[in-house]
């Protein structure tokens, strides 16, 4: 599709500086954009590649807005702007409501409903206007789907658990199976509890594929409103997550885990069971969180990346760290009792 700057400013806000009339077609990298394309600069490191991009038009905050005499619509933020009009420029594809033939349905459906081949839908079923169902996805007994949602092709959302309005789930998404919940005998067996509480998701909330959600063990396993959830990460029992808050891919958190308003966690950061996290809080990639936060920073606990050499003579260290403490306490009180 196209669209004039003018357009797209009366649509998204921002000031324009240059043609209302000039017409882009798409948005894209300051470093593959072409004319007819409109790019964005939100690192201030990569100014000079506004002199060598092809673009026709550019996204600029206040500061970059004197770079460049191309066009150009300033903004606060302009990577904000970029994802507004990115959604404006590749609105999704949805198919044409109606139940696919291969379909087995459980429940009747609201004509709206798009179905594709080979979905399972159990009894009960509470599934809103407007919601696409891909092709073999399964929905267990008792599920509520709100309106407006879209469940790509393989997602699996087990009995009884509730999804809000205008979700996506990408595919291999599992919502609701068994936690590890499970008590040791005299005889060191594994007993299994079951697994009785369900997955609780807010509305406008994106699951990435592989992701998944696991019911709680008695309590509910809740998902706020606005939360996105990036692939191959896994959510254990019993926690809750809080609105707007973003994981990066393969985070994981161990059950019980509370996590506040707006917390962003990246890639690979892992959380021990039991953990109350503060709003606000920005968690570093690779860092495992091992206790409660409870005020709003940025944390990290990674180790930078050194030659194995060097981690085994510093490992080495660290290994006898504990006496050098000792043997330091003993040298302070030596040279306290010399003073006296």
């Amino acid at each position: 599709m196209e669209l004039s700057l003018g357009e797209l400013v009366a649509r998204l806000g921002g000031e324009l500086v240059g043609d209302p009339a000039m017409k882009v077609r798409q948005i894209a990298s300051l470093e593959a954009a072409g004319a007819g394309d409109i790019a964005f600069l939100s690192n201030p490191k990569l100014s000079a590649a506004l002199e060598t991009s092809g673009a026709s038009a550019f996204i600029l905050s206040p500061k970059a807005a004197g770079l460049t005499d191309r066009a150009r619509i300033v903004t606060p933020d302009p990577y904000l702007y970029f994802a507004r009009a990115a959604q404006l420029f590749n609105p999704p594809k949805r198919p044409a409501p109606g139940v696919h033939p291969t379909a087995v349905v459980g429940s009747p459906l609201p004509a709206s409903v798009s179905v594709g081949a080979h979905v399972v839908i159990g009894e009960g079923c509470l599934i809103g206007e407007n919601c696409i169902i891909e092709s073999a996805c399964v929905l267990g007994d008792k599920v509520q789907l709100g309106a407006d949602s879209l469940l790509h092709a393989g997602v699996k959302i087990y009995d009884g658990c509730v999804i809000g309005a205008r979700a996506i789930l990408h595919s291999g998404a599992v919502i609701g199976a068994d936690g590890l919940g499970f008590a040791r005998d005299a005889d060191k067996h594994w007993v299994k509890i079951p697994q009785i509480g369900r997955v609780i998701i807010g509305d406008d909330v994106e699951i990435g594929a592989n992701t998944t959600v696991d019911r709680g063990a008695l309590d509910n396993t809740v998902i706020g409103n606005g939360v996105k959830l990036d692939n191959l990460i896994h959510v254990a029992h019993n926690c809750r997550v809080g609105d707007d808050t973003i994981m990066a891919a393969m985070a994981g958190l161990a059950g019980s885990t509370t996590v506040g308003r707006r917390v962003m966690v990246g890639g690979k950061a892992g959380f021990s069971g039991h953990l109350d996290v503060a709003d606000d809080v920005t968690v570093s990639a690779d860092t495992n969180v091992t206790k409660s936060i409870d005020k709003a920073g940025v944390y990290t606990s990674m180790i930078p990346l050194q030659s194995h050499a060097d981690w085994v003579r510093n490992f080495a260290h660290l290994r006898r760290l504990d006496a050098m403490a000792q043997r330091l306490r003993e040298l302070e009180k030596k040279l306290a009792a010399k003073e006296e």
